[in-house]
């Protein structure tokens, strides 16, 4: 069964392969030796390292106290989530989705082997508290794959202990600069490793970031690759549940459909509508479960604030049941539709956009008319929506037609996101008070959801011969707050007329 760490760590080189004293670091009352160890890791990738192009390692390591399969998934700058699994001849399963979305239909292949002696040394505070380890590693590198070059190098790793500050290791840091080490240039063994057994005819050039946006195409299409790329780098987070990875990668799919429909004129939609329909498929599989865990917890925590003499009958009891049903499943299901064939097609599409995309002769413009032209319809569509609701006396096609707005404003929303660098301050309020207002709109939303299942729970509940009374209050409540957002909708919407500036 794999298990997950953080890991937060800083490597270092020197011209001397002594580790300095640490003794003077402040909190560290001392320095224990833990000896040597002895290791030996192959790293795996595929053929054109796509794993190390993201960051991404993976490792089968024997000796040590973590034996075993790793796999490290960049979070941040010296930050990576370690999901380790036992020792096994081939790719754990567990470990392999996790890199799926990467890999989709390649082999996975050994391409570096490294081989370490590492002197090990904790850092401890009076109370024999670990706050970190220290390690010299001496490192052997030889090249399995596309080459047989091999390289030696010694660096220092100082890795934060389970629960430690991170400022502590700034402290350590001081210290060391003082005797001379100083920060590698390496992200990790493997980067360095790769680096430094390439062929020299075959070495490879540093990764360039697209150059600055110039034409309307150019703005269009780096919001469609920053989605793009925030579903990929979710994939794991989502596969291993990680608080809020099914929603952020959600809001990526719906960013990405909602840039193909507002900016048309800029990709053509006979290539991009195909496209939306397997977005929307994906956000559609992803939305299930979540939608009614959402509304669970805002039943619940509705529940939680009613005085006890408006308490009648098993609600609670019940309204747990209604949530837990079918939660596992959904989970099942998801997990199925990440490994499905479907969905790793997309991906390869989505790829394939990005590197040739459907460019339509708008495109080729300047931005800042193209761009403010697409943003200012998609918020004409917005106006005359809440127009036409508010227009509707309070029920069911008044709530139909603010859920209309409310799915429009998403899309002003993100459209002014993509254009926020062409427009400058005039997109980053109006993306502000989209925002405002898709939060206004989506109480409401909430709230007629919310009444739906407190409907469908009061009828089950008397047809069990229970009371139906906090079911009432609680309805009564949520019908409250719609007509409250109702309220407050002419006030907040004039605000954002006259605040339009695209």
């Amino acid at each position: 069964m794999a298990e997950t760490k953080r890991e937060i760590e800083r490597k270092y080189e020197s011209d001397d392969s002594g580790l300095p004293d640490l003794t003077g670091v402040a909190g560290v009352a001392a320095v224990l030796d833990k000896g040597v160890a002895e290791l030996d890791a192959t790293y795996y990738d595929t053929s054109d390292l796509r794993l190390a192009a993201a960051s991404i390692t993976l490792r089968r390591r024997t000796g040590g106290s973590d034996a075993g399969w790793h796999l490290k998934l960049p979070v941040g700058p010296g930050v990576r989530d370690e999901v380790q699994a036992p020792l096994s001849d081939t790719v754990p399963d567990e470990i392999a989705r996790l890199v799926r979305a990467r890999v989709r239909e390649g082999q996975l292949v050994a391409v570096i082997r490294l081989r370490s002696d590492r002197d090990v040394r904790n850092l401890v505070d009076h109370a024999g508290r670990l706050l970190a380890e220290v390690s010299m590693d001496a490192v052997r590198a030889e090249r399995l794959f596309g080459g047989e070059g091999t390289a030696q190098w010694t660096e220092l790793e100082v890795e934060l202990a389970d629960g430690g500050d991170p400022a502590f290791l700034d402290k350590v840091e001081k210290r060391l600069r003082k005797a001379g080490v100083r920060p590698s240039k390496s992200a990790s063994k493997l980067a360095r490793a790769l680096a430094e057994t390439a062929p020299r005819r075959k070495r490879p050039k540093p990764a360039t970031e697209p150059g600055e946006p110039v034409t309307a195409g150019d703005h269009v299409m780096a919001y469609v690759r920053a989605q793009r790329d925030a579903i990929v780098e979710l994939d794991p987070a989502v596969r291993r549940d990680a608080e809020d990875s099914v929603h952020d990668m959600r809001v990526a799919t719906r960013r990405l459909r909602s840039t193909f429909r507002s900016f048309g004129k800029v990709l053509d939609r006979t290539v991009t509508d195909e496209v939306g329909a397997e977005l929307k498929w994906l956000a559609g599989e992803l939305g299930v479960g979540r939608d009614q865990e959402v509304l669970a917890e805002r039943l619940t925590a509705s529940l939680d604030e009613l005085s006890p003499n408006l308490l009648s009958g098993p609600v609670r009891e019940r309204l747990d049941h209604w949530a837990g049903a079918g939660l596992g499943g959904s989970r099942r299901r998801l997990l199925g539709v990440l490994d499905s064939k479907r969905y790793l097609t997309l991906l390869d599409t989505l790829d394939a956009l990005v590197t040739d995309p459907p460019l339509r002769k708008a495109a080729g413009r300047k931005p800042s008319k193209v761009l403010a032209k697409a943003v200012r319809k998609d918020f004409d569509k917005v106006s005359a929506l809440v127009e036409e609701a508010m227009e509707q006396p309070p029920g069911h096609d008044r709530d139909l037609g603010l859920h209309e707005a409310r799915k429009k404003t998403k899309r002003t929303r993100y459209a002014a996101e993509a254009a926020l660098p062409a427009l400058g301050r005039s997109a980053k309020d109006l993306v502000k008070s989209m925002k405002s207002l898709q939060t206004l709109l989506g109480e409401h939303q909430d709230s007629v959801m919310a009444r739906t299942t407190l409907r469908e729970l009061s009828a089950v509940a008397h047809a069990a011969g229970e009371s139906a009374f906090t079911y009432g209050v609680l309805y009564s409540r949520e019908e409250h707050r719609a007509a409250t957002v109702e309220a407050e909708l002419p006030g907040t919407w004039a605000s954002v007329w006259s605040g339009m500036d695209v």
